[in-house]
């Protein structure tokens, strides 16, 4: 038996027309959006299959995200039950993680998801808040940058250590762009604005922390069919209350991807990315060449995967 990990990505991997495929060739696709929608009161059809400006807005991207994510996953399950060794999630797809082992049902999940982005929103409101990726500097010369300037009374802090040599930075978006030529000078070979309105785990989000906790608290339950790994300790974890605490931390400390992936390599075989894109089949792959990743992202790959796990 090979031992899977089954991993989720987050914000960012959301594109217009996701989920479309699911929702034409399956009833249960078809009630889980229209399930998920009645709970935030949304049409979820409308926001993933027509032109708009909600699935930028990170209130709706979440739960749209999420809600792929886990129709991916239950499909694949009912099709092809299989045990995971362990769930692993970039950020957002953390909560997508705890649902799919067990320990937050779908549909709470996605009104889980949908508060946290209002909160995280409402965090930034008033705030010109952003987030910026750099591309060729180490992990020690992004710290040392956002260390200094600290001490200089910038914000700006370390949020996504994605793989080695690119790393994401978040912050107050003026003084994202004071730092620029610094990041550049201390080696980044590409300094990307990204076009976030919200600075994602940071201390910005503190706000954001108890609310959140609090609502976690009345859904998460202490059901775990294999660990959760941590984006704050790049560690497992197995409770409810480690699942609270970890996730209200999540909110202002940086995702540790690239460490999880290192901490996983030796106890997995392959990993199932499930939902749209393959943004940590790339991840990976740079990460350690040798740790295999499938992706679930529509009838056909469902379709594949299976054939190869059985094979």
């Amino acid at each position: 038996m090979k031992k899977i990990a089954m991993i989720f990505a987050g914000q960012g991997s959301q594109a217009l027309g996701m989920g479309k495929n699911f929702y034409e060739s399956s009833d249960i696709a078809k009630d889980m959006f229209d399930k998920a929608g009645e709970r935030i009161g949304v049409d979820f059809k409308e926001i993933m299959f027509q032109e708009n400006e909600k699935l930028s807005q990170t209130a709706y991207t979440q739960p749209a995200i999420l809600l792929v994510q886990m129709i991916a996953y239950r499909l694949f399950q009912d099709a092809c039950p299989t045990e995971a060794e362990l769930f692993l999630g970039h950020s957002l797809g953390e909560f997508s993680a705890l649902c799919a082992s067990g320990a937050i049902d779908y549909i709470d999940a996605v009104e889980l998801v949908y508060k946290r982005g209002q909160l995280m929103q409402e965090a930034c409101s008033g705030i010109e808040a952003g987030m910026m990726a750099l591309v060729g500097l180490d992990d020690e010369g992004v710290e040392k940058v956002c260390s200094q300037a600290q001490d200089n009374g910038k914000k700006v802090w370390p949020a996504n250590y994605n793989q080695d040599g690119q790393l994401v930075v978040a912050g107050i978006k003026s003084d994202l762009i004071f730092l620029e030529q610094t990041f550049k000078d201390a080696g980044a070979k590409k300094v990307i604005l990204l076009n976030m309105s919200v600075a994602s785990h940071c201390e910005i989000l503190t706000s954001a922390q108890e609310p959140l906790a609090k609502i976690m608290f009345e859904m998460v339950k202490n059901s775990f069919s294999a660990p959760v790994i941590s984006n704050v300790t790049a560690a497992p974890y197995s409770t409810k209350n480690e699942a609270v605490s970890l996730l209200k931390d999540q909110l202002i400390k940086p995702v540790k991807y690239k460490q999880s992936i290192l901490s996983i390599a030796n106890d997995v075989d392959l990993a199932i990315e499930f939902g749209n894109g393959v943004t940590l089949k790339g991840l990976n792959r740079r990460i350690v060449k040798d740790l295999r990743t499938m992706n679930i992202f529509d009838m056909t790959s469902l379709k594949k995967v299976i054939e190869e796990l059985s094979n």
